[in-house]
């Protein structure tokens, strides 16, 4: 059976504030563990007036406070940015606040623009080259304690936080079959290597002492509603949002609008319906006949939805119709 999880990036809305946004990502995070989700992303960005994950880590420990059993972890964390030393002890000390609810995604993108990456690791280009010598590195901070070591970083050593790869083409599926971890691909928003990425990962996997068989993640946007009007009206504001990033000029997570016609070019257009293509939009029926699909189309053994939209009512209501139409299909397959 397919789990069904959230990837949130803890959205600025126009008009609100840090605070309130990260307010409403732990109450979301509610939300979805009374719904059966399986866990709770948050994600790296910086410099973006939108997003108010940038501390990521420091995200995931208040959301993690503020729920009882989910999952919570990075969607993700990208490594190049950091030290391997400082990640492993930053999600250590969270594996020993909530034991056995604690995920680390990894990503090798800088998840922000050129000049702030450089802010954050000032080699860009050798740091994202480390990508996998990194990988490896954490993962034996992470790891079983090595008397023979002379670095056993506390308190990280023994706490066997899972790792995860993030990707959006072939190079993380390869690293991620290689090392024997599960992998979760970007479809939200880089759609399109996604098949191959998949049949990458599982033709090329080794089991490793983490995971025996390949386990892969695909993540979808989504916005659901009683109509699919209204659904349609909602996602609007991760239509702008698109259109604006692209341009140039990030901001807030814009109110909806009735037209998008009067906001984006037909080329634009053309781009922000190829990148959503996946997206789960509309009423119940109309979201749980496409989730069927894409579950059907990728065999993924999870399916993490973003609903980055301006109302939280709705992103509450979007969760709540997305865990009806998964839920659904559990009790289908158990029939």
């Amino acid at each position: 059976m397919t789990a069904y999880s959230v990837l949130d990036l803890s959205p600025i809305t126009e008009g609100g504030t840090p605070s309130e946004a990260l307010a409403n990502s732990r109450d979301l995070a509610r939300h979805a563990e009374s719904l059966g989700y399986t866990r709770y992303w948050v994600a790296e960005h910086h410099n973006m007036p939108g997003i108010a994950s940038a501390a990521t880590a420091v995200v995931i420990g208040h959301i993690a406070g503020g729920t009882n059993h989910i999952r919570v972890g990075s969607g993700g964390i990208m490594l190049p940015n950091h030290s391997p030393l400082v990640i492993a002890e930053q999600f250590g000390t969270l594996a020993a606040l909530y034991p056995d609810r604690i995920d680390l995604g990894l990503g090798r993108a800088p998840g922000t623009d050129m000049g702030t990456a450089r802010a954050l690791r000032r080699d860009l280009e050798a740091s994202a080259h480390a990508f996998p010598q990194d990988v490896q590195e954490l993962q034996a901070y992470l790891g079983p304690r090595d008397p023979s070591r002379h670095l056993n970083p506390v308190p990280c050593s023994g706490s066997n936080v899972p790792i995860w790869l993030l990707g959006s083409s072939l190079f993380s599926a390869q690293l991620a079959a290689a090392l024997g971890l599960p992998f979760a691909f970007a479809s939200h928003f880089a759609p399109d290597m996604l098949f191959d990425a998949l049949q990458v990962y599982r033709d090329r996997f080794q089991p490793s002492a983490q995971l025996e068989k390949p386990y892969a993640m695909a993540g979808v946007m989504a916005s659901a509603a009683e109509t699919d009007e209204e659904a349609r009206y909602h996602f609007t504001s991760a239509q702008q949002n698109f259109v604006y990033l692209r341009r140039g000029n990030p901001g807030q997570v814009p109110k909806p609008v009735e037209d998008m016609d009067a906001i984006w070019h037909p080329r634009e257009k053309a781009g922000v319906e190829h990148t959503f293509r996946y997206a789960l939009i509309g009423s119940p029926a109309t979201v749980k006949a496409k989730a069927e699909r894409f579950v059907a189309d990728t065999g993924i053994d999870e399916l993490m939805v973003s609903a980055p939209i301006f109302d939280f009512e709705m992103r509450k209501t979007t969760l709540s119709i997305v865990a009806d139409a998964m839920g659904e299909r559990h009790r289908e397959a158990a029939e």
